[in-house]
């Protein structure tokens, strides 16, 4: 008897237990209906952030494995480290929940997973070979955001 070709696939990985239960009762209306979407991670408290880092590092490791043919297709492993990936990805993960509920999304997620693809490598630019083997740099030297003068907290409240 053959083996069957695809039994090799991994299935993506689940969301923790505690993001679960916080998006079933947001679609229920219940309490966390007026809490912040999951997928917003900067606005997220404490506990709901605890258990992201872990999952969302499964979901790299998964599309790395899954879908990074070439080299510009794998997300570095400092994608953390970068905080416009951070909420791209989890953007992307909690869009891959969902859009395995019919086919037409599936195919409208795999678009999407293209554009991530662009817009990191856009995002990264040269030094994405070097956070890709591990030679992460916080944010290149002649780029600082630290150069711009501070704004005065009139300017800034208009």
């Amino acid at each position: 008897m053959t083996e069957n070709p695809f039994a090799r696939l991994a299935p993506f990985p689940e969301p923790p237990a505690l993001i679960t239960d916080y998006l079933a009762e947001r679609a229920t209306g219940g309490s966390a209906a007026d809490g912040p979407p999951p997928w917003d991670i900067g606005t997220l408290p404490p506990e709901l952030l605890a258990p992201l880092p872990e999952w969302l590092d499964a979901v790299c490791r998964w599309l790395n494995q899954t879908y990074a043919w070439q080299p510009h297709h794998v997300i570095p492993p400092c994608w953390a480290k970068h905080d416009h990936l951070v909420h791209e990805i989890t953007a992307l993960a909690f869009a891959r929940t969902d859009a395995y509920q019919e086919a037409g999304s599936a195919v409208l997620w795999h678009e999407q997973y293209d554009r991530f693809l662009t817009r990191m490598n856009n995002a990264l630019g040269k030094a994405a070979d070097d956070c890709r083997v591990g030679r992460h740099d916080p944010r290149t030297a002649r780029f600082q955001l630290a150069a711009w003068p501070s704004a005065p907290a009139a300017s800034m409240a208009r």
